[in-house]
């Protein structure tokens, strides 16, 4: 019985023992947390911050981005009556103002074609894009805005193929998407907008009129 015990002692209390006395399980203390230590680290951090005030935080604000989409247009009115829908591209431009609130700015061109008729759309608008909230990373939005608009259309008027008269208007557009920070330079989202150019009087020939919708993809980057 002796025997069994010092074997037991000898092969497997004390290599444990040994093992164990190399492991500290002791939780930090209000000591190592105040200690120089730990404040010479944060004096660091400080410091890099200071050393790099550009670099982008997520949810910082003052941070501006440049973005793309890619998506679907489309038609409705008489714009619906004389071009298809079709894939297309937008640029965007946007800055952090507030936790809540950016500001946006949008391009896009593009040329829907429809048997021998066709509609063309630009437009150069800007708006305010709210948060609804913000879980992590991930961000529900909308927006809305004013801007400036140039439809133009190839239509037949009393039995022959003309082109409008191309005119600058205004118009508005609202929209609604979700927004996805990848880390502190890169964000993906999608978006759904509607876009109402106001009628562009014609002279000898009836009114431009129509709106249009875009469902699309997003990705910008943040500098």
């Amino acid at each position: 019985m002796i025997k069994k015990a010092n074997f037991v002692l000898k092969h497997i209390v004390t290599p444990a023992a040994i093992l164990l006395a190399g492991v500290s399980f002791a939780k930090p203390t209000i000591k190592s947390l105040t200690s120089s230590d730990t404040a010479k680290k944060v004096e660091n951090e400080v410091d890099d911050v200071k050393s790099n005030p550009n670099r982008t935080i997520p949810g910082a604000l003052k941070v501006h981005s440049v973005g793309i989409g890619l998506g679907q247009t489309f038609l409705t009115g008489d714009f619906e009556d004389n071009g298809d829908d079709k894939i297309t591209w937008d640029l965007f431009y946007s800055y952090s103002a507030s936790y809540s609130f950016d500001f946006i700015a949008n391009a896009h061109y593009s040329k829907h074609k429809y048997k021998g008729r066709s509609v063309t759309l630009s437009s150069a608008n800007f708006g305010i894009k709210g948060k609804v909230y913000q879980m992590d990373s991930f961000s529900p939005f909308v927006q809305a805005g004013l801007g400036f608009y140039q439809p133009k259309m190839r239509r037949i008027q009393a039995d022959v193929l003309t082109d409008s008269e191309s005119k600058v208007v205004f118009g508005y557009h609202i929209g609604a998407g979700i927004d996805l920070d990848l880390n502190s330079r890169f964000k993906v989202g999608v978006l759904a907008t509607l876009h109402n150019p106001f009628d562009v009087d014609q002279e000898n020939q009836e009114k431009v009129e129509g709106a249009y919708h875009k469902l699309m993809m997003t990705c910008f980057y943040k500098f």
